[in-house]
């Protein structure tokens, strides 16, 4: 069965996409730590970073850099911080947050945004990327 972000690559479930590639694409977490905070996720579904092969893996993080530069020219934040769990959706995915301190790590921390927020900022996002 697809995961759920197979389905977002697919157009089968909208996201607020910021960017994508031929290999990548970054979306607004809809379940944010912080406001900003991003999944960059492969298209091809993988459901381990470590069984990736090497090119796609060192895409991905090139991708994430760059998604998360555009973050930084956005949303006022110290740093963005990333981290790979990978417990919640059996799929890759990089998760870029801009942080305050070092709770907005925490994933028992979120905020709250309204559809038109989520809209607007996946649309700066994009555009200082």
């Amino acid at each position: 069965m697809a995961s759920i972000f197979t389905k977002i690559v697919n157009g089968e479930i909208p996201c607020y996409k910021i960017a994508e590639d031929d290999n990548f694409i970054a979306f607004l977490d809809v379940n944010p730590n912080a406001k900003g905070h991003t999944l960059c996720v492969p298209k091809k579904e993988i459901n381990k970073i470590f069984d990736m092969e090497d090119d796609l893996y060192l895409g991905l993080m090139a991708f994430s850099k760059k998604i998360a530069k555009g973050i930084e020219k956005t949303i006022e934040c110290k740093r963005v911080g990333v981290a790979v769990v990978g417990l919640e959706v059996p799929h890759v995915h990089v998760h870029l947050i801009p942080l305050q301190d070092m709770d907005d790590m925490r994933f028992q921390r979120k905020v709250s945004l309204e559809k038109e927020e989520f809209e607007a900022l996946a649309k700066k996002i994009s555009q200082n990327i």
